[in-house]
């Protein structure tokens, strides 16, 4: 009796376990990126005044709070200050606050800010990453484990992805005009494991999803980039596969689900029917290179680009040495070439998979900057004006498309779900709730007392919002 008494007991565990695991929230988006947790029991309408079970005044920042086993891991900045913070989990009190100073001014776009990228935690450690400094761990009592400076980065945007783990390292992906990387260090020690170039990547903000192929081959990590996404070893940084589909500036990271990974990318000039096969650069030197010194000066371009040349050069010029040389070139040939679309891909491969693995593509209101939200068998979206619209995961046909009615706002932060809901917050403060569906409907309009640039967090049958001023907790009271 007392041993299969104790069978039951195991059996619990194993069964609590695996509900802690599928409802971690240790990185940007929860699990794997999806933004979708197990919780139960969330409210459906929350405030500044309703169903608070606490509130937590933080600085500025734009990064999401990720969750240890005890703490939650948030950052903020102040001026020429960067700041880590550990939360109890329970009560929202500060455990410990760290500060470190700017070692420069990198470029930003509003609304980025110098604490937007989230941490990534194993439970006990936290680990950030600045632009404008580098890669930092800290330790449980808020000790600096290991640092590793990088940058400065030639971005005008500023870099936006996040960091996470995989077998014991930190992977970061470094995105830039000039020399973009992605590079892995030793989660305990802060040591390089490996460091891969990136020549064509310019413009992604896109944090990694992971993905273990069913061959055994190995645990990949995956990145939608400039014009490809990108399948790289953990092991050693490496280039599997790719899938050369996407648009020239990824914000939004994707979801997966069995053998489909599901891309978003949106950029200016890229819509569909806006496409253009521009001459390869020889032809174009042949032409317009009037000194004979094999490039394109800002006065020769103009009869190439027109005067847009001269008035947003540096959007051609990418290294910033005053002139358009062949690489620059072929960026702006990919560029121009490239289609705005969502997108199903199929998972796995050997080398260029662009021909066979593209399952289908949806080109229209889409997103700037929020990630898809695979719930169920919907996909969901969610644009500037408030506009939401739902896909069906297998086909791409859209089930239904309408207007958040209020909150026809702009969106920054990415879609989550739980318990049956959606949840999608507007960047003035209003946090609408979807009920989950085909055809989904509006529950709820919640309006919060500050800006909202962060993406909200289901954890413990709680929603978690940050908002320009503080991180509110919101459960049924």
């Amino acid at each position: 009796m007392r041993f299969r008494f104790l069978q039951l007991i195991s059996a619990f565990l194993l069964i609590f376990a695996g509900t802690l695991l599928a409802e971690d929230w240790a990185r940007f988006r929860g699990p794997n990126g999806s933004g979708v947790s197990d919780a139960t029991g969330l409210p459906t309408t929350f405030g500044p005044d309703e169903n608070v079970i606490w509130k937590t005044e933080l600085p500025n920042g734009n990064s999401s709070p990720v969750f240890g086993k005890t703490a939650i891991f948030v950052t903020g900045s102040e001026g020429e200050s960067l700041f880590t913070m550990a939360l109890d989990r329970t009560s929202g009190r500060a455990l410990w606050r760290r500060e470190i100073a700017r070692e420069r001014q990198g470029q930003l776009r509003e609304p980025n800010r110098p604490a937007a990228p989230s941490a990534v935690t194993d439970g006990e450690n936290a680990f950030v990453f600045f632009q404008d400094l580098g890669l930092v761990s800290y330790g449980p009592d808020g000790n600096e484990r290991w640092r590793v400076p990088l940058g400065p980065f030639n971005n005008p945007f500023g870099l936006g992805a996040s960091p996470i783990l995989a077998e014991g390292k930190v992977i970061m992906v470094c995105d830039s005009e000039t020399e973009s990387f992605v590079i892995a260090v030793d989660q305990k020690t802060g040591k390089l494991a490996w460091r891969q170039d990136r020549p064509m990547a310019k413009r992604g903000y896109s944090t990694p999803v992971l993905w273990d192929p069913p061959d055994g081959s190995g645990l990949q990590f995956l990145i939608p980039t400039s014009f490809e996404l990108q399948a790289r070893s953990v092991e050693t940084g490496e280039k599997i596969w790719w899938v050369r589909s996407l648009t020239w500036q990824l914000k939004p990271t994707p979801v997966i689900e069995d053998d489909t990974i599901y891309v978003l990318g949106w950029a200016g000039q890229a819509d569909l029917g806006n496409q253009e096969d521009l001459p390869p650069f020889d032809e174009i030197v042949s032409q317009h290179d009037n000194d004979g010194d094999g490039r394109i000066s800002s006065q020769e371009a103009e009869a190439v680009l027109g005067k847009a040349a001269l008035t947003n050069w540096y959007a051609y010029d990418l290294d910033r040495t005053d002139y358009v040389e062949n690489g620059d070139w072929e960026v702006w040939r990919a560029k121009r070439k490239s289609v705005n679309s969502m997108q199903a891909i199929k998972l796995g491969g050997r080398g260029d998979m662009t021909k066979s693995a593209i399952k289908w593509q949806y080109y229209k209101a889409l997103p700037n900057v929020p990630s898809p939200l695979l719930y169920g068998d919907v996909i969901y979206m969610v644009k500037d004006g408030g506009i939401v619209t739902s896909l069906d995961k297998r086909t791409g046909e859209v089930l239904k498309q309408g207007r958040l009615p209020e909150a026809l706002d702009r969106y920054f932060a990415s879609p989550v779900a739980a318990d049956g809901k959606v949840f999608l917050a507007s960047e003035p403060g209003v946090v609408s709730v979807l009920r989950h569906g085909k055809e989904w409907e509006v529950l709820a309009a919640n309006k919060m007392d500050g800006e909202c640039y962060a993406t909200p967090v289901i954890m413990d049958g709680k929603i978690y919002v940050r908002t320009s001023k503080a991180l509110y907790c919101f459960g049924n009271r």
